[in-house]
């Protein structure tokens, strides 16, 4: 994947460019629409292609891992072929997931312990195994496993999740690199920076991100219950400090007006599941 900066506002850090992967041309700054289970709901792909001039959609790792399944997926030659848009496809890594269900989950060192939505089965997700899973799924852009710190966390958690997310981020990058694409295209992974409200932590957290020198990067552990004014401060912090030459990509928000300001901060790339 390369990206390509053609265009920086002059009176803000809005900025324009062209992300290229094997898949297509994508220009940024660009919003994703989010297609959790390998489709984008109510809409068909020829729509998203001719009516709304998608040029990628977002995938979920923990609801393709569940259902149809990694058999499934590998079966039809990976998540392009299983739902046949053949544009970019970016997918999260579940970790958002470890956040929301926190219910039906447990941390270790290891990774994260959950039960299925579904049926209430049990389940292991760790750095290695989820890059494994997105190997299987196929996507252009694959995310690190995190964990996505809730956004009202004292100090002492928010550091202690941190830890755990970049020692999570190094295994992620060791099995990256220590395994291939499976269907004969590049794949590029991002890692995420963390450190929920706390400047010292999104500093700390952008430069080990940044000291990874990744394909792009993401910022995570947003619009999860912070004050709107802390979202847009932590986006100024961390945009100080990731690389200027690669995407940024801001990770669960997506609103028009988070849209316009993300942009005013240099954000390249959005989602949003409302």
């Amino acid at each position: 994947m390369t990206f390509e900066l053609q265009y920086n506002d002059t009176k803000s850090n809005a900025r324009a460019g062209l992300i290229t992967t094997d898949h297509g041309v994508i220009e940024t700054p660009i919003f994703m629409p989010v297609g959790t289970q390998g489709t984008v709901k109510g809409v068909h792909m020829t729509e998203l292609k001719e009516d709304t001039k998608a040029q990628i959609i977002l995938g979920n790792t923990y609801h393709l891992y569940l259902r149809p399944g990694i058999q499934i997926l590998e079966q039809a030659g990976g998540l392009h072929k299983f739902n046949t848009w053949d544009r970019p496809i970016l997918t999260d890594s579940g970790g958002f997931q470890v956040f929301s269900l926190s219910d039906n989950r447990k941390l270790h060192e290891e990774g994260a312990e959950f039960r299925s939505h579904l049926d209430g089965s049990k389940h292991m997700f760790t750095p290695e195994k989820v890059m494994d899973i997105e190997r299987s799924i196929g996507a252009d852009i694959i995310m690190a496993f995190d964990e996505c710190c809730p956004g009202d966390a004292d100090y002492d958690y928010a550091k202690q999740s941190l830890g755990l997310t970049e020692r999570w981020l190094d295994r992620c990058f060791a099995r990256f690199n220590n395994t291939e694409p499976k269907y004969g295209y590049r794949q590029s992974l991002f890692p995420i920076v963390q450190g929920c409200v706390y400047t010292d932590l999104r500093q700390r957290a952008a430069e080990n991100v940044a000291n990874k020198d990744a394909d792009g990067n993401a910022i995570g552990g947003l619009a999860v219950g912070e004050p709107t004014d802390k979202m847009y401060e932590m986006i100024e912090v961390v945009n100080e400090i990731l690389p200027k030459d690669k995407p940024r990509y801001l990770m669960g928000v997506g609103t028009p007006i988070n849209l316009l300001e993300g942009i005013e901060r240099g954000i390249d790339m959005f989602d949003c599941i409302m």
